[in-house]
């Protein structure tokens, strides 16, 4: 009988949990609400930079489309700022089965897994979307007028801006495996040559053109986060050895 009333205990606050996550989502996303036009301009920006007129703004051609744009918006800025709670809350529910030394290590990666998302989220909107919004937007200019619609824009940005963010949380991830003992270093230095594949592959998935420069654009930086992730997972294992060294040595003693 022990058993089932500790799963459903860990049920129980697997959901106080989960709906903590939400009541934070829902309140960033009502503060943003207040500001959804400030967040509209700055997603619109790239776009107008673009087209080389500061008083250009997109276009909407249903009802009910601005307002779907703006709940969406307001949905990736209420996660944005409610992403600390999310950590703190998922590290919160694997604490009690993880050593002290563990729980150290995942709350020490909480900070950096939110700048590690914004550092994303501003690498994208900073160095990749301009290109890619201008291809996209001078791409058979003497074919035909792009009248853009707001939808299609926010949903680029929202995408491209929400995947970039998770994409730059890879090194974070590897070294946080590594100083759990789930994954060596090594292995993930096997993975190297398949992982050249991989951010090709998702870089293809992320970017909204086929142009490769792009796909490089993305394909890139994630290479490169790969590589700090192995060096980083090093450096756990380091940590990780020296520590199981100390203690041998203090249970010897």
């Amino acid at each position: 009988m022990g058993d089932p009333q500790s799963l459903r205990e860990h049920f129980r606050e697997l959901r106080y949990r989960i709906l903590i996550c939400i009541v934070a989502l829902l309140i960033g996303a009502c503060i943003a609400f207040y500001f959804y036009q400030d967040i509209i301009g700055f997603l619109v920006d790239p776009a107008r930079n673009v087209v080389g007129d500061d008083e250009w703004t997109p276009i909407y051609t249903e009802v009910t489309e601005l307002l779907g744009t703006t709940i969406k918006i307001c949905m990736l800025a209420g996660f944005v700022l409610a992403l600390p709670v999310i950590f703190y809350q998922g590290i919160r529910f694997v604490s009690p089965g993880l050593t002290p030394r563990e729980r150290k290590v995942l709350f020490s990666f909480l900070p950096a897994a939110v700048l590690a998302f914004v550092g994303g989220m501003a690498f994208g909107y900073f160095v990749m979307i301009p290109p890619a919004l201008r291809f996209l937007l001078t791409f058979g200019g003497d074919v035909a007028e792009p009248l853009i619609r707001i939808s299609n824009l926010v949903n680029l940005m929202v995408r491209l801006l929400f995947w970039l963010g998770i994409s730059f949380e890879t090194p974070l991830v590897m070294y946080v495996l590594a100083a759990l003992g789930v994954v060596s270093a090594s292995a993930f230095a096997r993975f190297r040559r398949l992982w050249l594949v991989v951010a090709f592959v998702l870089a293809a998935a992320i970017t909204p053109t086929i142009d490769p420069i792009n796909q490089a654009i993305v394909a890139g930086p994630l290479i490169i986060l790969y590589e700090l992730g192995v060096l980083l997972a090093r450096f756990a294992g380091r940590r990780k050895s020296s520590s199981a060294a100390l203690s041998a040595n203090a249970t010897g003693d």
